[in-house]
């Protein structure tokens, strides 16, 4: 039953795509990249989310790739970096047959148990599936342990070992012990989604954004310039995050930043995706064509379509 569901899930996903449009000309032409959205599905029998997490959290009720194409058609943004919605947990089933659905339209980064003893298993079974990077919950309750945990450790050196991404979701108080992993794993590629999330209380706070800066040392640094709606003003055009943007292009240079929208949390209310885009595109004038093709492309690719 539950592989006789996914078929139709899968048919019927292919069908309404069909119908939507993948890309036009121009999107084939610019081939951006979106590099952090999330996907997920009402149909809970055959997707079940975790026991931690409720229902309720699912708002809105469904992200279907579909919905996303709808957004990105005629934007030139032709691919996207799937990252594991946090209430399906550990079980990657739905991004992995999404991106199954939809070849070489769709990298991936999921989420695995580091207690596990077979971490290191999993992460290179998900990554001959597709997925490039693991989102960790890197905030500062939670890396406290990262130090004495063991499935930490071998997941940083298994991302070292086969160039797979610790994909971290984290705030500025957590930064210094990412930085001490960088220290003790150089090798591993390291993304820091949407800023470190500086900026939150709604003023970009230079001493915090200056301790990101400092992670640039570290060349396999990347940072998510992403989830616009979430940081500063929070509100379009979004030119009062320019400054961050630009300091964190100074730093790290454009080869190691990456745009992503945050979907769908990017097209609620006010935000749109074309808003978010747009940031890059036209409104900064000090970013030049390398640095938006780097932003919008060249770096994702590098990471999770390689």
């Amino acid at each position: 039953m539950r592989k006789q569901t996914r078929r139709s899930f899968l048919a019927t996903s292919a069908a309404t795509a069909a119908g939507v449009g993948l890309s036009s000309a121009a999107d084939s032409e610019k081939n951006w990249i979106d590099s952090h959205v999330h996907v997920w599905t009402p149909e809970k029998e055959t997707y079940p989310i975790s026991p931690n997490f409720s229902e309720r959290e699912m708002n809105p009720a469904s992200f279907l790739p579909t919905e996303l194409f709808a957004h990105q058609k005629g934007t030139g943004v032709n691919r996207t970096v799937l990252v594991q919605m946090s209430f399906y947990e550990y079980d990657n089933s739905f991004m992995l047959d999404a991106m199954a659905n939809f070849p070489g339209r769709f990298g991936g980064i999921g989420i695995v148990n580091a207690a596990e003893k077979v971490v290191d298993k999993k992460m290179k079974n998900l990554a001959g599936r597709g997925v490039r990077g693991f989102r960790l919950y890197a905030f500062s309750d939670r890396v406290k342990d990262w130090d004495s945990s063991a499935g930490i450790q071998k997941m940083w050196k298994t991302g070292g070992d086969e160039k797979l991404a610790m994909c971290c979701l984290t705030d500025p108080g957590a930064l210094p012990v990412i930085r001490k992993m960088c220290e003790s794993y150089p090798d591993t590629p390291v993304v820091i989604d949407h800023f470190a999330r500086v900026g939150m209380k709604g003023t970009v706070d230079q001493a915090e954004l200056d301790t990101l800066l400092a992670l640039a040392e570290f060349p396999n640094v990347y940072v998510k310039t992403s989830a616009y709606y979430a940081l500063g003003k929070k509100a379009p055009p979004y030119t009062d995050l320019g400054d961050m943007i630009r300091q964190v292009r100074d730093a790290f240079g454009s080869e190691r930043c990456m745009w992503g929208s945050d979907c769908p949390y990017q097209v609620q209310g006010d935000h749109t995706y074309e808003a978010s885009l747009n940031l890059i595109t036209d409104r900064l004038d000090f970013l030049s064509g390398e640095d938006k093709e780097n932003i919008l492309r060249n770096t994702a690719e590098k990471l999770f379509f390689g």
